[in-house]
């Protein structure tokens, strides 16, 4: 699974005009940034090797910038969050997705851009077929 492959799947949610992987390109209001997460702890590895193992973890961060109102950020980000909180049979690219870690209780404020622009971050984990 890419990063490319979760942008194009938070498109489909209708939050977010703007999408981009990795650097928000311009910084424009209403846009929806996808980072790998650095992974902590220790490898985990099937018995019998690489090929044995049925399923992986990518470690997503989702950025929303969003407007100069704080509301209205807080609003977008929570619209999002309980989107994905309420999923069912997710598949995202070509990928089956089993089970959706949110690992934080609700969209993080991290303050605002140096313009001005408030953000919020939702930290996901997708567990997923290999």
């Amino acid at each position: 699974m890419l990063l490319s492959d979760v942008r194009e799947w938070l498109k489909t949610f209708g939050v977010g005009e703007h999408f981009h992987v990795g650097k928000l390109d311009g910084k424009k209001e209403k846009s929806i940034g996808i980072y790998q997460r650095k992974s902590s702890g220790p490898l985990t590895m099937a018995i019998g090797g690489p090929e044995n193992k049925k399923y992986d973890v990518k470690r997503i961060s989702i950025l929303i910038h969003w407007t100069k109102n704080a509301r209205e950020t807080e609003i977008a980000s929570l619209s999002l969050f309980e989107k994905i909180m309420n999923l069912k049979n997710v598949t995202i690219g070509q990928t089956r997705v089993n089970y959706i870690g949110l690992m934080v209780p609700e969209p993080q404020d991290v303050g605002t851009d140096a313009a001005g622009v408030y953000e919020r971050v939702i930290w996901l984990d997708l567990y997923y077929e290999r």
